[in-house]
């Protein structure tokens, strides 16, 4: 194989990300790339396992000395987001990732690149190949699904590992440390309704322009939901007017904020509509003051279209469809401003969808403490109960609480300082990360996740920085080294 990637040390970490990216490994695609690494265990006489679902797990024996330190788990996923841009013609089934280097920066050619996590996988592979290192016992775990749902780690037989220390290779950004994630879980709310025909004046309010973003990572930026705003709008028609409601839609998905929403309402005759519009014109306008700073892209297009028909809910589903949105709990619910401020608590208003005969919407708390995130989905329950909604938790996965003494977070910070004469940011993150499942799975776990510079992941414009990749082997390098003593 002709490799793109050269002049960077050592030759054999970006030789094996090169290798890894001519393996198609998209979320549910993993076989190739598991049966790919259980080969590579097996030419060096190392122990493997792999599972139904294509995990794999490779031992490597600690270096002569270290015999007696205690086991460290390496781990990262080796599924990747598939993405590409209009008109390039890719098939992620059966199609290796075409690389460009430019100016030091790695980057694909009009697709998503894989770093993340490959560059775990890379990572891992060299440091298993490697007999000249310093380190104890490793057990590396490559595990499946990560970016659908934490699948791999979720079904992994934890028994089959011993290390009670962990380093996560799935952080994007070198020089920081992540020592907290978010758990999470799915709530939907659905609420039977009943309809009747009407004939009069139809209002149309179309929310659209708000940035969105991530629903752990930017729940702390303000910006604004467009289903909530909707509903606080609606609440407003309801209190002035007697509005009769046919549908409110907005989102796409749970963990996203959502950026758009659409409503339709039912007035008896024009002159009503026009006034709602008015009203909700002035709504629109407060609204619009408010997001100046945080979201200033928000709009609202108001339409009255004076002779329609609809169905339209019984004033008791459309009250309760509008309190429920009206009072679901949405953004930061709470801070520990006992160390960073980082958020600790958030929920998410993402999918609010109307069909014939039923109204539902999926909210998305999180939290990194499990008696905080009990809390949030014992509050959606009394919601639910309070206004007739029936509420369902599915895809739950625990967070990773911060520990205030970790021998492993220490490592990292001393090695750091000394290669780069720089201190290691520490910080927590409102996101899922597999940590939690591991953590949850192995009483006592000691964890960190680091890794080297990504940008735009998940996008075609995902690239790595490859002194970046360079400079973090060395890190982790030293830091086994440092567990070893």
């Amino acid at each position: 194989m002709e490799y793109k990637i050269t002049g960077y040390q050592p030759e054999k970490l970006f030789h094996f990300f090169e290798d890894i990216c001519a393996i198609p490994r998209g979320s549910g695609n993993e076989k190739g790339i598991s049966d790919f690494l259980v080969a590579f265990a097996k030419e060096r006489g190392l122990w493997v396992y792999q599972d139904d679902v294509y995990n794999v797990i490779i031992k490597k024996p600690a270096s002569a000395g270290a015999e007696d330190a205690p086991a460290v788990m390496l781990q990262g996923h080796i599924d990747m987001v598939c993405d590409k841009r209009a008109g390039v013609e890719h098939d992620f089934e059966h199609d290796g990732i075409d690389l460009v280097v430019n100016d030091g920066v790695l980057s694909a050619n009009g697709t998503t690149l894989g770093a993340d996590n490959g560059v775990a996988v890379a990572l891992m592979m060299c440091v298993l190949d490697d007999d000249a290192l310093v380190h104890p016992a490793l057990e590396c775990v490559f595990t499946t699904d990560e970016e659908t749902g934490l699948v791999g780690a979720e079904t992994l037989d934890k028994s089959q590992i011993d290390a009670r220390i962990m380093v996560n290779l799935d952080s994007e950004e070198e020089g920081v440390a992540t020592v907290s994630c978010a758990g999470g879980v799915v709530a939907t709310l659905t609420r039977a309704v009943t309809r009747e025909p009407l004939h009069g004046a139809s209002l149309t309010l179309e929310i659209s322009g708000l940035q969105g973003g991530h629903s752990g990572q930017d729940i702390d930026r303000e910006r604004g939901n467009g289903d909530l705003i909707m509903a606080r709008i609606i609440e407003k028609l309801m209190r002035t007017g007697a509005p009769h409601l046919v549908s409110i839609d907005g989102g796409t998905k749970d963990n996203a904020i959502n950026r758009e929403s659409t409503a339709v309402l039912m007035y008896a005759d024009a002159a009503e509509a026009y006034a709602a519009a008015d009203v909700a014109q002035g709504m629109v306008d407060a609204v619009t003051a408010e997001l100046e700073v945080f979201d200033p892209g928000f709009t609202c297009a108001i339409e009255v279209v004076d002779d329609a028909e609809a169905e339209v809910m019984s004033d008791a589903d459309a009250r309760a469809f509008v309190g429920a949105l009206r009072l679901a709990p949405n953004g930061v619910m709470r801070r520990n401003v006992a160390a960073d401020g980082s958020v600790e608590v958030s929920s998410n208003i993402g999918v609010v969808a109307t069909e014939a005969d039923q109204v539902k919407f999926l909210l998305s708390p999180r939290s990194s403490i499990t008696s905080l995130q009990e809390d949030v989905k014992e509050r959606i329950r009394t919601l639910a109960d309070a206004f007739g909604f029936d509420a369902v938790f599915e895809n739950e996965y625990p967070g990773w609480s911060y520990a205030e003494h970790s021998h492993v977070r220490e490592v990292f910070q001393e090695s750091y300082r000394e290669l780069f004469g720089k201190e290691l940011r520490i910080e927590s993150i409102h996101a899922g990360l597999e940590c939690g499942l591991f953590a949850e799975s192995l009483p006592g776990l000691d964890a960190i996740a680091v890794g080297p510079t990504l940008s735009d992941v998940h996008t075609p414009d995902e690239h790595l920085e490859l002194a970046s990749f360079e400079r973090f082997y060395e890190l982790l390098v030293d830091a086994l080294r440092r567990l070893a003593a």
